[in-house]
């Protein structure tokens, strides 16, 4: 079936502001710039508060909820199901996950290539298959077990292609190591962030642009509030800025009045974040979830792309085969193979409506 404009643009949107988002984050790393008093040029890796922009980010989906919200019931026949009450705090738990898990995943961003970043987080699958069948009962079929083992296989063809170089012109070889295990260690908490919303917020029936901002709410607030202690924390070797503690805030915004053009990139990361969990949304309610994991690779792809073309990294062939066993095993435990039967497309309609069912908030888990 062809695709309508609307559904082409938010396809077109998904992608593009899904690579941005990426993108924008490991720009802003690649700038230096003086920081505050007599402090000498050096790098801009702020991980903590690049987080605080995200959530703010997801915030914003907030705004956006309320004025669909506004512009529906404007209509002589509103679409929309009148909000629910629910109460807020169900979301703090997930909402904790996630800015643990987004930090984390922003240290390590500093520490190895865009691509392979991107690459990695495909692991958040093998934890959630996992949690999903520990904490919700839940039976994996035998093309779930066998994308996680698929995915595994991956996982290892990606760090051995970072294990044997390449990208060494930027990173350290114990940083890009250390860099990947973040990574993985962080999609075990964004895995449990989707269980939790799974077992205690997607029965509450709240509109997923409205969980999507609650959660960014309390990540947003929290994370600002923890970036006080932050500024008096040591940090020793995983900190670089010039006072080594573990997030000195005032040296950023003083590397950003130095050099203005930080500030663009860090826009690019607020922004892309929301317009990506809109499109996100809109692509799996208009299309399917298939088709928003097969764009979710395509974003992989372009990253990966961008950073070869703007010279952040070296093409290696082993990072390609990794990259396509990777996409083999999200395909399998996606269900892909069940949407390319045309037996089975009858059950897309079900699709639709049942995996969104499931996507309450982990959206930062696919940003």
């Amino acid at each position: 079936m062809a695709w309508s404009r609307r559904q082409l643009g938010l396809a077109a949107l998904m992608l593009l502001t899904g690579s941005i988002n990426t993108l924008a984050a490991k720009w802003a790393d690649n700038f230096s710039a003086g920081g505050c008093g007599e402090t000498g040029e050096h790098r801009f890796q702020h991980p903590f508060l690049q987080a605080v922009g995200m959530f703010l980010g997801e915030f914003s989906c907030l705004g956006v909820f309320y004025l669909l919200l506004w512009r529906d019931r404007r209509r002589s026949e509103p679409r929309m199901a009148p909000p629910r009450p629910y109460n807020p705090l169900l979301f703090l738990p997930p909402a904790l996950c996630d800015m643990t898990g987004t930090s984390i995943m922003y240290v390590a961003l500093n520490m190895t290539s865009a691509s392979s970043f991107q690459m990695l987080r495909g692991s958040v699958i093998v934890f959630t298959g996992l949690l999903s069948v520990g904490f919700l009962g839940r039976r994996l079929e035998l093309s779930q077990w066998l994308g996680i083992g698929v995915t595994i296989l991956g996982l290892l063809l990606v760090g051995l292609a970072d294990l044997r170089g390449g990208r060494g012109q930027q990173h350290q070889l114990s940083q890009v190591i250390t860099g990947d295990l973040l990574i993985v260690m962080a999609q075990v908490i964004v895995a449990t962030q989707m269980v939790l919303e799974e077992k205690f917020v997607s029965k509450h029936d709240v509109h997923p642009l409205r969980a999507v901002g609650t959660e960014g709410f309390f990540g947003f607030v929290l994370l600002a509030l923890l970036l006080i202690p932050m500024y008096y924390i040591p940090a020793g070797g995983f900190s670089s800025n010039p006072r080594g503690v573990l997030e000195d805030a005032p040296d950023a915004f003083c590397q950003v009045a130095r050099r203005p053009i930080i500030s663009v990139a860090l826009l690019g990361t607020v922004t892309s974040i929301a317009f990506f969990n809109f499109a996100g949304l809109s692509v799996t309610k208009e299309l399917s979830a298939t088709t928003r994991m097969v764009l979710d690779s395509l974003r992989t792809l372009a990253v990966w792309g961008f950073g070869l073309i703007l010279g952040w990294e070296s093409f290696h062939a082993l990072q390609l085969v990794g990259f396509g066993v990777l996409l083999a095993g999200t395909a399998l435990y996606n269900g892909l193979h069940r949407a390319l039967n045309p037996c089975a497309q009858r059950g897309g309609e079900g699709e639709r409506e049942g995996l969104l069912q499931g996507e309450q908030g982990g959206i930062n888990g696919e940003s």
